[in-house]
């Protein structure tokens, strides 16, 4: 995959969106905690963690719902970052509840309209 200017990504559609994410450096052992600002299938913008982050700089991150994707940082500013993808994602995919199969809480599974979650088999009982 060739990486893109800074002129031919700013007319890529982006997810705004407000999540946290970890990433690692390479050569770095330790994660670094960042705050995902907006995410596109190509890249994304991060916050926090860019006192270590340097233009160049690979690193794999960890995004909800797809793990771990490898990248690059494209550019530095102040305490944000961009990250520019070797592979692209989909970024409904991330944007997706984290889980909603029978293991997960009850708070985090859809409610129908009849007002019982989507996986369940009985009826909620009214005290």
């Amino acid at each position: 995959m060739t990486a893109m200017s800074s002129l031919e990504t700013r007319n890529v559609a982006r997810d705004s969106l407000f999540l946290f994410a970890e990433l690692t450096f390479e050569g770095q052992p330790d994660t670094v905690k960042v705050k995902v600002r907006n995410l596109s299938a190509g890249g994304m913008m991060a916050e926090g963690g860019a006192g270590e982050a340097t233009r160049g700089d690979r690193l794999v991150i960890e995004l909800r719902n797809v793990g771990s994707v490898k990248g690059n940082v494209a550019w530095v500013q102040g305490n944000r970052f961009g990250i520019a993808f070797e592979t692209e994602v989909d970024p409904k995919i991330v944007r997706a509840p984290v889980g909603t199969g029978e293991s997960s809480p009850r708070f985090t599974r859809p409610v129908l309209a009849n007002g019982r979650y989507a996986d369940e088999d009985h009826q909620v009982r009214s005290l």
